[in-house]
């Protein structure tokens, strides 16, 4: 049998571990956007990256992910999460 601070520590590390998980996903779609704002609009892409890592939702990132391909300037993409 566990003891209930057992079961903390183990509900801790569960949080922790979830935690972990989806700031692992949003850096990576920052790393993604950024990569892909500078290849495609230069510094005039890059402007943007400070607005855009306030975003904390991982399904508006994944938006603004997949947005840098297919608008047509930075002004276009802001409109997806404005």
């Amino acid at each position: 049998m566990s003891t209930i601070a057992e079961n903390w520590i183990q509900q801790g590390l569960q949080q922790g571990l979830q935690q972990g998980i989806v700031q692992g996903r949003r850096q990576g779609l920052l790393d993604a956007i950024n990569l892909g704002l500078k290849l495609r609009f230069g510094s005039a892409g890059l402007r943007l990256l400070p607005e855009i890592r306030r975003i904390d939702d991982l399904e508006l990132l994944r938006a603004v992910y997949e947005g840098i391909e297919t608008v047509e300037s930075p002004q276009d993409l802001q409109s997806i999460y404005q």
